[in-house]
């Protein structure tokens, strides 16, 4: 069957900038991201269906919008044993929504009968969802990939607090003289990882493939630390999406880093408010700060975003795509993708072709490519983001 994950354009916007450069079911919510949660679940062949025209290049939809057999999934919806048989059953030109009219997935054109979906789902709609989300889809994640497997031996080195049966180590990682401890959530590391000697870990953590975490790092749960990452320093409740770095000392906490993005040593980011009251988070679509209700969260930063050495981030900080920060001082909470500077300066425009160039340089220390269909998506997500600054 072919399986379309669609994007909710209302969603889509509300989780900007973290959206500009991928759909909403290409985002790491646990081990895996959504799309390949669903791919887990039900089997099928899977595209999506971007909610912006630019994103369509680099994330093709294999089928029309009106295709009668295809079955369309919301990107931003995580599935479970229930919710996957019953969108599994949808026959064509039937509906399955939530109590509050959400569709959760069509069968084809909805010109037939909707069924209602009155139990509870989880789902990402705003940036936060995703790190308090983490410690829901690493349990899940780890029972559906562990099931049935025998862990790689953990080497006498370590020491594991709790049920060592929580503690999963793929082939070809390399954990050493670490303190683990999984009283409070399971621990995997990904295929060829790495946790070096001295590191303290408490799960629920998630180390994707080749992730590394250096010598001496402090890592609290809920964390994930996604493909090709290099963390270090002090960590609690931070989804790092993939091949990033934080690889120094230096705090952050319930936080989100896309893609490509590094913070220099020293980097520190408050998810508290001095005076302990909810934080506010920039929106996008309504161009101001909304009240999160929550009291921690920290810093939200887009793909190919950097930060330099010694740079600290205000309490609920939104970071665009293309970002440079430097200079001393706390930066404003929110900065505009495509931007240059720091809190004395302030802030100037970054050129495509400067940034491209960058881009290119740094996926290249990674083996890979910056495409033309990469160079395209940048050229609409920076004038997009010109409104913004």
């Amino acid at each position: 069957m072919n399986i379309v994950l669609f994007d909710q354009p209302e969603v889509w916007a509300d989780m900007l900038p973290l959206t500009y450069t991928r759909p909403l079911a290409d985002i790491r919510v646990g081990i895996d991201t959504i799309a390949g949660k669903w791919q887990a679940s039900l089997p099928g062949d899977y595209s999506f269906l971007p909610a912006e025209d630019y994103l369509l290049e680099k994330y093709p939809c294999a089928v029309a919008n009106d295709d009668e057999d295809a079955l369309f999934i919301a990107g931003h919806i995580l599935p479970d044993a229930a919710l996957t048989e019953a969108v599994g059953r949808l026959q064509p030109g039937q509906q399955l929504c939530a109590s509050d009219s959400t569709v959760i997935a069509r069968r084809g054109t909805p010109d037939g009968e909707t069924l209602i979906w009155d139990n509870e789902y989880k789902a990402i709609q705003r940036p936060y969802n995703i790190f308090m989300l983490a410690g829901y889809g690493i349990a899940s994640d780890f029972a559906r990939i562990t099931a049935g497997r025998k862990s790689a031996p953990l080497s006498a080195t370590n020491t594991v607090v709790g049920d060592p049966s929580l503690v999963f180590i793929e082939e070809g990682a390399k954990v050493e003289c670490a303190i683990i401890n999984v009283t409070g959530g399971p621990v995997y590391v990904g295929a060829n990882a790495e946790i070096m000697e001295g590191s303290l870990l408490r799960g629920p953590v998630a180390l994707c493939e080749h992730a590394v975490v250096n010598m001496g790092a402090r890592i609290y749960g809920a964390t994930v630390v996604g493909p090709y990452c290099k963390v270090g320093g002090e960590i609690n409740n931070v989804v790092f999406l993939g091949y990033s770095n934080k690889a120094h000392d230096g705090y952050l906490g319930n936080a989100v880093i896309g893609q490509w993005c590094n913070l220099g040593a020293g980097c520190v980011a408050s998810n508290l408010k001095n005076n302990y009251t909810p934080v506010k988070l920039w929106s996008y679509p309504a161009r101001r700060f909304v009240p999160t209700g929550l009291q921690f969260c920290g810093l939200i930063m887009a793909d190919h975003s950097k930060a330099g050495i010694n740079t600290m981030f205000n309490t609920g900080t939104v970071i665009g795509v293309g970002v440079n920060i430097h200079q001393a001082g706390f930066p404003r909470a929110f900065v505009a993708s495509f931007s240059d500077g720091g809190s004395s300066s302030g802030f100037t425009d970054v050129p495509l072709a400067s940034f491209l160039d960058t881009a290119a340089r740094v996926m290249a220390r990674r083996g890979v490519e910056l495409t033309e269909a990469d160079s395209r998506m940048f050229a609409k997500i920076k004038a997009a983001a010109e409104q913004y600054k």
